[in-house]
């Protein structure tokens, strides 16, 4: 069975970029400039790790294979951000939901006062998975940023309980 870690596995974020490019390429004609922005995003937050306030969780198969992973970016200290969610097409059914699970009890824990993702129109799978772990759109407008137009959306699940201070 698959597992969920947050521990550093070298080659994850060849993978990780790797998984990227040709889906989204496929699926909605993203090109290499959205490759590249990935690469240089998804590289810069990872050196910026360990820190208590994010993490990069990676799904991984029983022979250790990166399946997928996505990063809980906190560095903005009150809300944490969802990016470079990710599966294996053939991972599918159950472990995104794992893995997305593992990011907000981790989000939860620290105490930030939400949680936000952006995504675009289309996506419907991703959509229902985000809505039923309690986000909510909360803004949608066109975007050209991947080279492609798309109708841009940001979805933001509040703390759950009270707050608590993020330290």
């Amino acid at each position: 069975m698959p597992r969920i870690t947050d521990a550093a596995i070298p080659g994850s974020l060849g993978r990780l970029i790797g998984l990227h490019g040709p889906w989204y390429s496929r699926h909605w004609g993203f090109g290499l400039p959205f490759e590249a922005k990935v690469a240089v995003e998804l590289g810069a937050f990872a050196a910026s790790l360990p820190r208590e306030d994010s993490r990069l969780f990676l799904a991984l198969a029983e022979d250790g294979a990166v399946l997928g992973g996505l990063a809980l970016d906190g560095r903005d200290g009150e809300s944490a951000r969802i990016r470079w969610f990710i599966l294996a097409e053939e991972a599918r059914g159950g472990l995104g939901r794992r893995l997305l699970q593992a990011a907000l009890d981790f989000a939860d824990q620290r105490g930030f006062a939400s949680v936000w993702l952006t995504t675009f129109a289309g996506l419907d799978a991703a959509r229902r998975l985000y809505e039923s772990a309690g986000f909510r759109l909360e803004a949608e407008a066109p975007e050209t940023g991947w080279g492609v137009a798309v109708s841009g959306q940001r979805f933001v699940r509040p703390f759950p309980g009270p707050l608590r201070a993020v330290g």
